[in-house]
């Protein structure tokens, strides 16, 4: 596809940056087909319009959240195939959901043991146990 609009387009570089992706990982996203094919300059250097990156922000959100990679799959297959995969979709985000508040709930338990020890620590070293 080659890019022949005036809307502002960004560089794999620029691209990466934006989502916080290396461009290594950044291709392996588009080598996955997690991310339809981007559009190309008149040189064949890819060219990633605005709603390529928001697309990507999405994605790296829901990684960082920790969906595996198999969900994030299913979830561009529903969103590839249209309105009629809507309640799909928001299943696959409900269940995704209860299990971020999941490990939500697992690390704030795991924040009140550091947090008790960092409190042991410094009334140990203010001498509070002699």
């Amino acid at each position: 596809m080659d890019i022949g609009t005036r809307e502002p387009t960004f560089t794999v570089s620029e691209a990466a940056h934006q989502v916080g992706l290396t461009t290594h990982t950044l291709r392996w996203y588009e080598q996955e087909g997690l991310v339809a094919p981007v559009g190309r300059d008149s040189a064949g250097r890819r060219r990633y319009t605005r709603q390529d990156v928001d697309w990507l922000l999405l994605l790296t959100r829901l990684r960082r959240t920790g969906m595996p990679v198999r969900d994030m799959r299913r979830y561009v297959e529903l969103a590839r195939q249209g309105d009629g995969t809507l309640g799909a979709r928001r299943a696959l985000f409900e269940e995704h959901r209860v299990r971020v508040l999941h490990r939500m709930a697992e690390l704030e338990e795991d924040l009140k043991v550091l947090d008790f020890k960092i409190d042991h620590y410094r009334r140990a070293e203010l001498g509070e146990f002699d």
